[in-house]
């Protein structure tokens, strides 16, 4: 399909003279390839902006609002719910990489400002030598995913099984709204204090968090800082099904014992040691090794992973991985003592570590996970459950994944699970879906080299994409019957028709309060 010229050429022309033009792409190819996320394309935007500063932000803002030019915002990219997709021609897109700025590293104090461009990956690796890093430290496409994209987006990963989200461990932000102003939240924004503390009032920084880039563009965060736990202990364990699975990591969860605690069902498992080349096991045990905590403890723990390979993997059925941190090798036994017996409680068998160690190890690595191990497309769908609906959730999913097995048999299309706690609260449930399509710009621009050539360049299958399509949308409808939330909302799971009437009628008040012509991110949250 031919991309049109940007019509919009004038606005162009004012943003270039203001961050320079070097600064501004509007070749073919960039605006394809910046109009995508993992799973969809939009809009084709007019132009991608690189902003380099919060002032700079601010005025391209100013001027886009001024000419009633719709904006939006995006990090690294690895979105799959069109968040970041423009919805009307002529959009422009900002891209947040040149603020990458840690601008203070506060260890008196315990927090850490940085502009919302940078990665996750950067900032962890800004703060590793001070020997602190955030509550919540990324997701695991943190070498691309950004600070700002994680807390638009609400993501979870590192850290979310004592810490809870990304908005959790926020304390203060900056906003460009959308005339240009630029607004502060927490103590920050109180004159002459420091932003060390989140609440002073009503609590503004959340109303920009989880919002999908909706309410206004994050020029620079606030996050609290703790001391990096040194002491680690690792288990993996292995559950006869989905009950026996989830009723162990939400009574580890409940109990709040584990930094990580993740698992996969069968299929999502076996994926996982496709793609994971015992040669790169290998590769990953110096670091695996450096991460024990001690010499004797780093070389047992680089044995066992060499050792036991991918094979370890071949006979598991319901895997639950658990990552303990404390400050003392005592307490770290304890703890992991205590996640022993929950899973002998729930009929688990204890097997080798050897995935949270090198996930661990490796905690940002590529990002070759956003297609299947020979290629194939990748896409998830997830709902957060409280514990209490956990089971029940899995189980109308699987039925209704069930009831559509002869077209999916027919499309080739697999299906696997994961599981994830947050803090002492939460379940998240993601159904995976892989199938044979073609792969877009994102994915061959993001996906190593080296990688690809083993890809076998499936062709193009509208009707498997379609049925996959399908197929997420009902379980969408599930999680909704089901009470479940999601994060990383975007413009794919229904928010604002969810809530009740006077909730909604809030946020359509704040949304035409800080943005009253519908130009940042229009369609997100569905918001018009």
């Amino acid at each position: 399909m031919p991309v049109s010229s940007p019509t919009n050429k004038g606005i162009i022309e004012d943003i270039s003279n203001v961050i320079g033009a070097e600064h501004v792409l509007t070749g073919t190819a960039d605006r394809i390839l910046y109009s995508q996320d993992v799973y969809e394309k939009g809009e084709t935007v007019a132009a991608i902006v690189r902003p380099g500063s919060t002032e700079e932000l601010s005025r391209v803002v100013r001027l886009a609002s001024q000419a009633g030019v719709a904006i939006v915002a995006r990090g690294g990219g690895m979105s799959y719910t069109s968040g970041y997709l423009a919805t009307e021609p002529d959009s422009l897109l900002l891209d947040m990489s040149r603020m990458n700025r840690v601008l203070e590293i506060n260890a008196k104090d315990m927090y850490v400002t940085v502009e919302c461009g940078i990665t996750w990956k950067d900032l962890y690796e800004a703060l590793k030598p001070h020997g602190l890093r955030t509550p919540y430290w990324g997701t695991l496409s943190g070498i691309r995913a950004t600070v700002g994209g994680g807390l638009s987006q609400n993501s979870v990963f590192w850290g979310s099984g004592l810490y809870g989200t990304a908005a959790d461990s926020v304390i203060g932000l900056e906003v460009v709204l959308a005339d240009g102003r630029v607004v502060k939240t927490g103590s920050g924004a109180r004159l002459g204090t420091p932003p060390f503390l989140r609440h002073f009032g009503p609590d503004l920084t959340g109303l920009f968090t989880a919002d999908s880039g909706a309410l206004g563009y994050k020029a620079t965060a606030t996050l609290r800082l703790i001391s990096e736990p040194q002491v680690r202990r690792f288990a993996s364990f292995d559950f006869k099904d989905f009950d026996s699975q989830i009723e162990a990591m939400c009574e580890i969860s409940r109990k709040g014992l584990a930094t990580e605690c993740f698992g996969f069902d069968p299929f999502l498992q076996n994926q996982r040691a496709l793609r994971e080349s015992f040669a790169k096991d290998v590769k990953a045990l110096g670091n695996v090794m450096k991460s024990a905590g001690s010499l004797l403890g780093a070389l047992k723990d680089g044995v066992k992973v060499a050792l036991a390979g991918r094979r370890f993997l071949a006979n598991i059925s319901h895997g639950v991985h658990v990552l303990i941190e404390d400050r003392s090798d005592a307490a770290a036994d304890a703890t992991l003592q205590s996640v022993r017996a929950i899973a002998k409680q729930f009929g688990g068998r204890e097997i080798e570590s050897s995935v949270p160690k090198i996930l661990r190890a490796n905690p940002f690595g590529p990002v070759n996970n956003m297609v299947g191990p020979y290629g194939e497309r990748w896409v998830p769908v997830h709902g957060l459950t409280p514990h209490s609906r956990a089971r029940d959730t899995i189980k109308a999913i699987t039925s209704y994944i069930a009831s559509h097995n002869e077209a999916i048999e027919k499309h080739n299309i697999g299906i696997g699970y994961l599981l994830a706690t947050v803090s002492t609260t939460a379940m998240v449930v993601e159904p995976v879906f892989f199938w044979q399509d073609e792969l877009n710009e994102l994915h061959r621009a993001s996906v190593e080299k080296s990688v690809q050539e083993n890809f076998r360049n499936y062709p193009e299958d509208l009707e498997a994409r379609s049925l996959v399509h399908t197929l997420r949308k009902g379980i969408t409808d599930i999680f909704r019957e089901k009470g479940a939330v999601h994060l990383q909302i975007g413009k794919t799971y229904d928010y604002i028709g969810t809530l009740d009437p006077a909730s909604a009628e809030l946020v359509r008040a704040v949304k035409k309060a800080v943005d009253p012509q519908g130009r940042v991110n229009p369609g997100a949250l569905g918001l018009p």
